[in-house]
């Protein structure tokens, strides 16, 4: 089942997209968020029977298919060749830093490039939304079934602000506004066989990256676990599970620029195409 927010931004309206067409869930819920994942939602939305279609779908902004999350969390350095073209060995444990809710936007919204940045960078992600309370999980076995669903992320990042400017934390590169377009849908954990996803990223039309979740150092079951043993994960919640090669830190590649393209894909998991604009004041 894929689920989606469409209309304007802070405006979007719940909908599933079923082979017919998109439909409604006005009439199921207000938004997709924690009280939905709480309410066994997509199983209420199976046994809900008709409902109504939007005409005009198509036509609408395409938001993030979550509404605001209480925390985004990201997994750093997750695919061993991408660590290598960073400078760095791979991980023996989880590296984790956090992202802010405001850095949320729509697959297809356009960037603001952060005002100074001269660095920013693209990330293509699996991403995991969070559908049932995990603490303390007792081993990554229980992790699956604290899944909602999985999505496309683009974990945009300053590499100067993240590197340079950092103190020893990454998170200055991480979380300007937009800095975390997701969607176009949640795709529920039935319809993904997510240890084997390919992913890959475009820009201008050129290839950047091209790799598969199958070279993830921590996958996806081992992530939530681990994150369990210290932090709560709450319905709605997202977690970036790291990028492969190919991202421009590597030197192969310019940062991007206002007027740029990019656009990354998933496999089942849809694609995103982003305008790269200019800092202005009171944008």
């Amino acid at each position: 089942m894929k689920f989606a927010r469409l209309g304007p931004v802070g405006r979007e309206v719940p909908v599933v997209v079923l082979d017919d067409g998109v439909h409604s869930l006005a009439g199921l819920t207000d938004d997709l968020d924690a009280a939905f994942w709480e309410s066994d939602g997509p199983a209420r939305v199976a046994a809900a029977g008709d409902l109504p279609l939007i005409e005009d779908a198509a036509s609408l902004r395409i938001g993030p298919p979550i509404s605001r999350p209480g925390a985004i969390v990201c997994i750093g350095m997750n695919y061993a060749a991408h660590a290598a073209e960073s400078g760095a060995e791979p991980p023996k444990q989880p590296v984790v830093f956090f992202k802010a809710p405001n850095t949320l936007a729509g697959p297809n919204d356009p960037v603001v490039i952060p005002r100074g940045s001269t660095k920013t960078d693209w990330e293509v992600e699996l991403a995991v939304v969070i559908g049932k309370r995990a603490s303390y999980l007792d081993s990554p076995a229980d992790s699956l079934d604290h899944v909602a669903g999985f999505v496309v992320a683009n974990d945009l990042s300053d590499r100067e602000f993240q590197l340079e400017r950092s103190g020893g934390q990454w998170s200055k590169g991480k979380i300007a506004a937009g800095f975390s377009p997701i969607g176009p849908w949640l795709v529920t954990p039935d319809e993904v066989e997510h240890h084997k996803l390919g992913l890959r990223s475009f820009v201008n039309g050129e290839p950047r990256q091209d790799s598969s979740t199958a070279d993830l150092i921590f996958d996806v079951a081992t992530i939530i676990h681990d994150l369990s043993q210290y932090m709560v994960l709450d319905p709605g919640d997202l977690i970036m599970t790291g990028t492969p090669e190919g991202v421009a830190l590597s030197g192969r590649f310019p940062y991007l620029r206002p007027g740029d393209v990019v656009e990354l894909e998933i496999d089942g998991l849809g694609s995103q195409r982003q305008d790269y604009v200019a800092w202005e004041a009171g944008r």
